[in-house]
C-alpha cells in the first residue's frame, strides 16, 4: 500500500516525536532536511503459497516431466524461495513490477538510481542475469551485482564509483554491502526483495534514499528527486509495525563478558541456597573460563598481577571480597577471548539462566522459565538435521522439541543440553542446507497497493484516489439534488442510492463501493454511508479499528500469554487488517515463521490453534 505514518512505524504518537529532531520534522521542514518516501507492497502467488503440484499450471507440469523433474516431489513453502528452491519466473516478476512502478528518469523509460536488497550472492547473480535478459540492449551495463568480496567493486572506475558517478549502472543489486554507509543522493529507487529481521538495519536500508538531491548539482542524467520509492517484496513493513524491535536482540557486552557474568550470578545463587556440589562446579567452569584467557594479548599481559592472584589459596574460600575481584576486575578480561564460537556460548548463556530460574522458585520467574524455554526451543527447532554432526543428537533433539520437556529439565538435564547441543548451535546460524532446486515457472502479482478503477482499468494510489473521490463530491455537492438531500439530513430510498451511484460512475475517478470501502478500509459499510463520511456526516468504525479491538479483548482475557504468543497474535492482526482474509496456511508462512519457524505450530497447541483461527474467521465474517 502506497501510505505511510512515520510516526506509527517508530511506535511514537502522532506529532509527538521521540526525539530532538525526528524524521518527520526532517522532511517537513521548509526547506527539508531528508526525502521523504512512499511503499508500494508486491507479493506473488508463490511467495504467498508456496510451490506445489496443486498451484502449477497442467503446462507447467509438462516442461518440468520434459526437463526430468517430478511435479509430485515439488513441495517448497513460499519462505522456501531462494533459500532451498530458486524460481527463475518470481524473480522475473519481481523485475517486471520494478520496472513497471519505478520512479523514472527524465525520459520516463528506464529507472533513476536504484538499489536492490537481495537475500544471497546467488540470488544478486540471478536478478542481474533477469535484467540482462529482460534489456539485452544494454548489454550488461543496466543491472551490476555489487558485494565486498568483488575486487572490481572498490577501485578507482570501479563498480561503486561507476554506479556514484555515472548514468549506468542504474541499479545495484546488494547483499548486505550496500544496505549501510553508501550515500547516493541520486538513488529514487529500494527494493526490498528479501525477508528484513534487524530494525536497525531494516532503518539503516531506507536510509540508502533519505539523502536530497541539490538540484544545482543534479547530474543530467537524474530525475528531480522530491520523494523516493521503496518496493517491499516481503511484507518488511507490516511485520516491523507490529513488531517495532524486530527479531534481533543483539548485545551490548561482548559474548564471553556475559558468560562469565551469567556464571557468577549463578554461583552467588549457589552459595546462598547452600548448594554445595553446585557452587564446586560452577568454581570449576569459572576456573576454564579463565584458562582460555590469551596469554600473549596486551590487555592480558597488562593484568598478569590481577591473574596472579587466582591461585589455589584463592579459590579454596570464595568470600564476598573474592566475587567482587572476580566483577570487577577478571570480567571485563573476557572480552579478549576471540575467534571462539559464539553461537555455542549464547546458547549455554539461556540455559544458565534457565537453571537460575528454576533455582528461584517463585510466581515471577514461572514466567521467565517460560520465556526462557521458549527461546531453547526455538534454537535447537533450527538445528538441520540434514548434518551429520547435528544428526547424530537426533534423540536428544526431538526430546528437547517435545512439549514441556525444557520447562521439566533438572540441572543434570540441562548440563546434558549445553554438553551435547551447544556445540551444534554453530550450524543453526548458517542453515547448512542441500543443493538448491532450480525451478523456472511463471508466477503472478496476487497484492499490490493500487485502486483500480474506470472503463480503462486506470490505477492510483489509494491515497490519491481518495483525493480525487473527496474533490468530485465537493464539486458534486453544489449541484447535485441527492447530495444536497444527504447534506440536509433527508433518508434515502434504493432507487436515490441507485441514481446517485450512476451519476458518480460517469465522473472520473468512477467510484463503486467496492472501491470505496478498500481507500476506506471499510469492508462492511454500505455505499451511501461511506458518501456521507466523505461528506463530513457522521462518522466511520474502520475494519482496522474493529479487528484492533477485537485483538485487544481476545489478548486480554487470555492472560496466560506469552510474549512470544503475544508477538505472534499482534503480527495476526496486521496480517489481517493488510489482507483482509486468512487462510490456515497462511500461518505456517512468512510473517509468521520469523516469529517461530514452524509458524502457529511451534507456539499453540491444537486446540488453540483452532480457538485461534474460529476467532479470526468469526471476526473476518463480521467486522
Amino acid at each position: 500500500m502506497l501510505e505511510h505514518n512515520t510516526f506509527g512505524l517508530f511506535n511514537c504518537e502522532d506529532g509527538l516525536p521521540d526525539y530532538a529532531y525526528s524524521y518527520e520534522e526532517a522532511i517537513n521542514n521548509k526547506p527539508p532536511y531528508l526525502s521523504d518516501f512512499e511503499v508500494l507492497r508486491v507479493r506473488t502467488k508463490f511467495q504467498k503459497e508456496g510451490i506445489r503440484k496443486n498451484n502449477i499450471s497442467v503446462e507447467e507440469q509438462k516442461k518440468m516431466l520434459a526437463d526430468g523433474k517430478e511435479p509430485e516431489e515439488i513441495n517448497y513453502e513460499g519462505t522456501d524461495l531462494e533459500k532451498k528452491v530458486s524460481n527463475k519466473g518470481t524473480n522475473a516478476l519481481i523485475v517486471q513490477e520494478f520496472m513497471e512502478e519505478c520512479i523514472k528518469d527524465n525520459n520516463g523509460t528506464i529507472p533513476g538510481k536504484t538499489i536492490f536488497f537481495a537475500m544471497t550472492k546467488k540470488h544478486a547473480r540471478r536478478l542481474e542475469e533477469v535484467f540482462n535478459d529482460f534489456y539485452p540492449e544494454y548489454k550488461g551495463q543496466f543491472a551490476k551485482v555489487i558485494v565486498s568480496d568483488d575486487p572490481r567493486v572498490y577501485r578507482k572506475g570501479g563498480l561503486l564509483d561507476q554506479f556514484v558517478n555515472n548514468d549506468m549502472p542504474r541499479i545495484a543489486i546488494s547483499v548486505d554491502m550496500l544496505d549501510t554507509g553508501i550515500d547516493v543522493r541520486e538513488i529514487v529507487n529500494l527494493v526490498f526483495a528479501k525477508p528484513i529481521f534487524s530494525y536497525t538495519k531494516f532503518w539503516q536500508m531506507i536510509g540508502r534514499g533519505t539523502r536530497l538531491l541539490d538540484p544545482v548539482k543534479k547530474k543530467p542524467w537524474c530525475v528531480k528527486k522530491d520523494k523516493f520509492l521503496i518496493i517491499d517484496c516481503w511484507d518488511n513493513f507490516e511485520y516491523f509495525q507490529m513488531n517495532p524491535k524486530g527479531k534481533e536482540d543483539k548485545p551490548t557486552k561482548a559474548m564471553p563478558v556475559r558468560l562469565f557474568e551469567t556464571r557468577l550470578n549463578k554461583l552467588d545463587l549457589a552459595e546462598h541456597l547452600g548448594e554445595e556440589a553446585l557452587v564446586v562446579k560452577i568454581t570449576e567452569q569459572i576456573k576454564k573460563d579463565i584458562a582460555k584467557l590469551p596469554k600473549n594479548n596486551v590487555v592480558i599481559l597488562d593484568a598478569n598481577s590481577k591473574l596472579e592472584k587466582l591461585n589455589d589459596g584463592f579459590w579454596q574460600n570464595l568470600k564476598e571480597e573474592k566475587k567482587i575481584f572476580l566483577r570487577k576486575e577478571i570480567t571485563p578480561l573476557m572480552r579478549t577471548r576471540t575467534g571462539e564460537d559464539f553461537d555455542s556460548m549464547s546458547f549455554e548463556i539461556n540455559v544458565l539462566n534457565l537453571s537460575i530460574a528454576k533455582l528461584q522458585v517463585s510466581e515471577k520467574q514461572e514466567k521467565r522459565i517460560e520465556m526462557l524455554s521458549e527461546v531453547i526451543i526455538e534454537k535447537v527447532s533450527d538445528l538441520p538435521l540434514e548434518v551429520n554432526t547435528v544428526a547424530k543428537e537426533k534423540e536428544l533433539i526431538d526430546a528437547v522439541l517435545n512439549n514441556g520437556y525444557v520447562q521439566k529439565a533438572d540441572e543434570e538435564d540441562l548440563d546434558v543440553l549445553i554438553e551435547k547441543l551447544a556445540p551444534l548451535m554453530r550450524f543453526r546460524e548458517e542453515g547448512i542446507r542441500p543443493e538448491q532446486d532450480e525451478l523456472n515457472l511463471k508466477d503472478v502479482t496476487i497484492e499490490k497497493g493500487y485502486i483500480e478503477f474506470g472503463p480503462h482499468n486506470e490505477r492510483l494510489t489509494i491515497q490519491k484516489y481518495k483525493e480525487k473521490v473527496e474533490e468530485l463530491i465537493k464539486k458534486l455537492a453544489e449541484e447535485n439534488e441527492i447530495l444536497q438531500r444527504i447534506k440536509q439530513g433527508e433518508q434515502l430510498d434504493t432507487d436515490d442510492v441507485e441514481e446517485l451511484a450512476n451519476t458518480l460512475m460517469q465522473y472520473e475517478p468512477y467510484p463503486t463501493e467496492k472501491n470505496l470501502q478498500k481507500a476506506y478500509d471499510a469492508r462492511q459499510v454500505r455505499f451511501v454511508d461511506l458518501i456521507k463520511y466523505i461528506m463530513g456526516i457522521g462518522g466511520l468504525v474502520t475494519f482496522s479499528d474493529k479487528v484492533s479491538e477485537a485483538f485487544a479483548e481476545f489478548i486480554a482475557t487470555h492472560n496466560t500469554l506469552t510474549a512470544k504468543q503475544i508477538q505472534f497474535l499482534q503480527t495476526l492482526q496486521t496480517f489481517i487488517i493488510e489482507n483482509g482474509r486468512l487462510e490456515k496456511k497462511d500461518l505456517i508462512n512468512e510473517p509468521f515463521t520469523r516469529i517461530h519457524r514452524l509458524g502457529i505450530r511451534g507456539l499453540f497447541t491444537p486446540n488453540e490453534q483452532e480457538e485461534i483461527l474460529e476467532f479470526t474467521n468469526n471476526l473476518l465474517t463480521h467486522a
